[in-house]
């Protein structure tokens, strides 16, 4: 039983070049300036602008850290592979020794990212779970969109890998139960709880996490929209039609799916 995919958490834009980290930047420095395309999602900008700042020997492995997070951007936007070659010579030419802290977080993100968009899900994951703390300065949203592209490594490594299936989705669930034991306002575990919930086979629970997670998104207002979108795809796709064919048993599920859409159309009426 392969997980949903998360369209949310594959969103790689993650905004972290934060301006407090680098308020020492001129704002004409081509550096400050490839930051603020970044930031901006300007990312062919962000290229030049960082290209230029490496060629003039500013802090060229910051430069190209820049340089190799807007290719990877550029890749999921185009699909075109020349943007991830040129994302991984831009990260094999930096020297993370000459990073500061919070740029080789940013730098062991960006390995896992590229792993990620190569289709290379469990080492994609191993990095995305060893920086999932240390993102903790940068505040919860972004750690919680670590937390969102580790589940979401580790479901896409259990659809191609269906012997270890079970094992991965209860890593996931368990992961997920205690950052809402700590973090009540967790979107990725909002929706991560039901999906693997329903991966395991358990859809009664996947049922009812997925109506506290629809209610847990005004919690967490910048991920909202995005975490209802997504549990309502979860829901009506494959949540419903798997709890009704279990609660029929061998009479007809469409009258249990039914009542269960009622009930779940009632609940976005009420808290959307």
């Amino acid at each position: 039983m392969a997980g949903m995919p998360r369209a949310a958490a594959i969103a790689f834009v993650t905004l972290l070049f934060s301006a407090p980290a680098f308020a020492e930047v001129p704002q004409a420095d081509k550096l400050g300036d490839a930051r603020r395309f970044y930031n901006k999602q300007l990312f062919e900008m962000a290229i030049k602008a960082a290209s230029e700042a490496r060629d003039a020997g500013v802090r060229k492995d910051e430069a190209a850290l820049i340089i190799a997070r807007s290719h990877l951007e550029r890749f999921r936007q185009t699909r075109d592979a020349l943007n991830l070659t040129a994302a991984r010579e831009a990260l094999r030419s930096v020297d993370a020794g000459q990073l500061p802290p919070a740029m080789q977080t940013e730098f062991a993100l960006a390995l896992g990212q590229w792993l990620f968009l190569d289709d290379r899900f469990p080492a994609a994951a191993e990095f995305f779970e060893g920086v999932i703390d240390k993102v903790e300065p940068l505040g919860l949203v972004a750690r919680d969109r670590v937390l969102d592209w580790w589940a979401t490594a580790m479901d896409r490594q259990a659809q191609v890998d269906p012997s270890n299936r079970w094992s991965l989705h209860r890593r996931v669930l368990e992961r997920m139960e205690a950052e809402l034991r700590t973090n009540p306002s967790s979107a990725a575990a909002a929706y991560w709880v039901p999906a693997s919930a329903r991966s395991l086979g358990d859809v009664e629970r996947a049922w009812h996490t997925a109506t506290a997670g629809y209610l847990r998104a005004r919690l967490a207002p910048e991920a909202a929209a995005s975490l209802r979108a997504d549990l309502d795809q979860l829901v009506t796709t494959a949540i419903i039609p798997e709890r009704a064919r279990v609660l029929a048993g061998t009479g007809d599920p469409k009258i249990a799916a039914d009542a269960m859409a009622a009930e779940w159309e009632q609940i976005k009426v009420l808290w959307n």
